[in-house]
């Protein structure tokens, strides 16, 4: 019996997340995630007593699998090429994880003492363009601050772009971008920037 549960609990857990990315909290039903999860509404609030509370558990679920996809990046000697790694790796995450899509979509609702999801990359990003600085890699002008507002709209760009955008073009805008940033030549002890290097858009 126990196991029928846990398991009718997981399955709508993953209906919900769909639910959810596909329409956002507004949109979402309860009918909607018991009709994904092929059970009864019965069934559903035996589990979850109200949207609140799945959404709650979805956007948990979510923020921890973000979390940890950052937690897993494998770090580099040259931060510019861990910055397209970061990068992609959240692209990738964000369009293949429909935890991590609803819990994007569902930070509008969240109450406001949980943290949003840019706190779990946003200081990696910052830690890394200032280790570019520091080891000269970032073109003269470019201001580490300066760089971290830039490259954080272009993250939450490729974490939203989908399709032929997401393939192609995010691809080719992160050369320009890491262009832009780099400096002319490596500094002390630096290999060049890896312009063919995993961007946004694939693995």
């Amino acid at each position: 019996m126990q196991e029928r549960a846990a398991r009718t609990r997981r399955t709508v857990l993953e209906a919900a997340a769909e639910e959810f990315a596909e329409h956002g909290y507004e949109g979402a039903s309860l009918q909607g995630v018991a009709w994904r999860a092929a059970t009864s509404i019965g069934a559903l609030t035996f589990h979850f007593r109200n949207k609140t509370a799945l959404a709650e558990e979805v956007r948990a679920i979510g923020a921890a699998r973000f979390s940890r996809c950052v937690d897993e990046l494998v770090p580099s000697t040259d931060p510019l090429r861990e910055l397209r790694v970061l990068i992609g790796a959240l692209a990738r995450v964000a369009r293949e994880d429909s935890f991590v899509r609803a819990a994007r979509r569902l930070e509008a609702n969240a109450p406001e003492d949980v943290p949003p999801l840019a706190e779990t990359w946003l200081p990696v990003l910052r830690a890394l363009l200032d280790r570019a600085h520091g080891a000269r890699r970032l073109r003269p002008g470019v201001a580490p601050e300066e760089a971290v507002a830039m490259l954080a709209h272009f993250a939450e760009g490729a974490m939203a772009a989908n399709g032929t955008t997401r393939e192609v073009v995010w691809d080719s805008v992160w050369d320009v971008v890491l262009h832009g940033l780099a400096a002319c030549g490596p500094g002390p002890g630096a290999a060049p920037p890896d312009l063919a290097a995993t961007g946004p858009g694939g693995a």
